[in-house]
């Protein structure tokens, strides 16, 4: 396999890491967490007129029509500078299940859309008793004679306080757990019926949970045809989450290194002792080995090999564990100013840690890539 990047994707790699040295200073950063939207317009603004909202989707309209290493390439400059903007929920999530099961239509008239930065979306998935169990759906929705009426709860529905549209993954045929009969559906934000409770996540992103009380939705695609496609899109948007993760560890050691190097004690930097050059050197390590299996595991997906799933699994839990090493390691190296709000160390150290329960934490990827082999 060839790591290199292609001409494109270097271009792609300097224009994203220059977006993040302009706009994504620390205080920045921190300023937009702390708005009431929790990202700026005008960045999502930029990151249509870049082209990074439809590097996924198919060329007939208007995308790119690119790989998982190509959204890659994003998501690790994005994760550097800890970026707040919706492009998993709207782009990787929304977006990607809607080309997974729209008609041509509906296509047609959203993913433009999309492109443009005009729409947003949130896709609602999981529910409180599911765990990570992507088939576990207790939302049901059922056929009217002019549409479908959904009722039931879904959480951590990332963004969609400031989602346009919500795409939902609720059953329309057998039991709570069955893998079969799920459908997606189109709703409407301000859809009457949904109620909805917004916070902030640790990492001071945003969330939602949401209740539909006979919420009027339009079905995406053919009814009870879901499940496989939203498997496809989570493990796509789970190589995404790791390339985000990369790029969070390998700014975290750099600052762990610049920390170290000038912070004094018994008269010279803490970073001569060799234990805390021990330290970086595992830091350092953790960092590679999780860019070596995001790197291979993209490629792998985008060539479409088989048994994806057992390899998303196994960078999804490597990646875990190395993120929880370097940003724990790093805190460590700070002392007490490490989990301060004032510094950023801490703040890298909250987004591993929520990179890593999302789609599915340490553990149940180990166990998922255990029952695959």
């Amino acid at each position: 396999m060839d790591f290199e990047l292609s001409q494109e994707q270097a271009m792609l790699k300097d224009s994203v890491d220059r977006f993040v040295q302009e706009k994504y200073e620390f205080s920045e950063r921190k300023r937009l967490s702390e708005t009431l939207l929790g990202y700026s317009e005008e960045n999502w603004t930029a990151f249509a007129e870049m082209g990074w909202l439809g590097l996924i989707f198919d060329e007939e309209f208007g995308g790119f029509d690119g790989s998982p290493t190509d959204m890659s390439v994003i998501a690790e400059g994005l994760g550097a500078g800890l970026a707040l903007e919706p492009l998993m929920s709207t782009v990787l999530l929304g977006g990607a299940l809607i080309q997974a099961l729209g008609s041509s239509e509906q296509k047609a008239k959203i993913l433009p859309t999309i492109i443009s930065g005009e729409v947003k979306l949130a896709l609602a998935y999981s529910e409180p008793a599911a765990g990570f169990d992507l088939a576990f759906h207790e939302t049901a929705a059922r056929q009217t004679d002019s549409s479908y009426v959904l009722n039931g709860h879904k959480s951590v529905v990332l963004h969609a306080a400031s989602a346009d549209r919500l795409i939902v993954v609720a059953r329309t045929s057998g039991n709570s757990a069955d893998r079969a009969g799920l459908s997606a559906f189109l709703i409407d934000a301000d859809a009457s019926g949904l109620r909805q409770q917004d916070y902030p996540l640790v990492d001071g992103g945003r969330a939602s949970d949401i209740w539909f009380e006979d919420v009027n939705a339009e079905l995406l695609g053919t009814e009870g045809d879901a499940i496989n496609a939203l498997e496809t899109v989570i493990n796509a948007a789970i190589c995404a989450v790791c390339a985000e993760a990369v790029g969070a560890m390998r700014q975290a050691l750099e600052i762990s290194k610049e920390y170290t190097g000038t912070r004094s004690q018994f008269g010279r930097a803490i970073g001569n002792n060799q234990v805390i050059q021990h330290r970086l050197v595992d830091m350092f390590t953790a960092v590679e080995e999780a860019k070596a299996i995001t790197d291979i595991t993209c490629m792998r997906l985008a060539g479409g090999a088989e048994n994806a799933a057992a390899s998303v699994s196994a960078m999804k839990a490597k990646v875990g564990e190395a993120g929880r090493f370097v940003g724990g390691q790093g805190v460590q190296l700070h002392g007490g100013i490490g989990m301060t709000d004032e510094y950023p160390i801490g703040h890298y150290f909250k987004r591993l840690m929520a990179l890593d329960v999302m789609f599915g934490d340490v553990n149940h990827h180990q166990n998922r890539f255990a029952d695959s082999i």
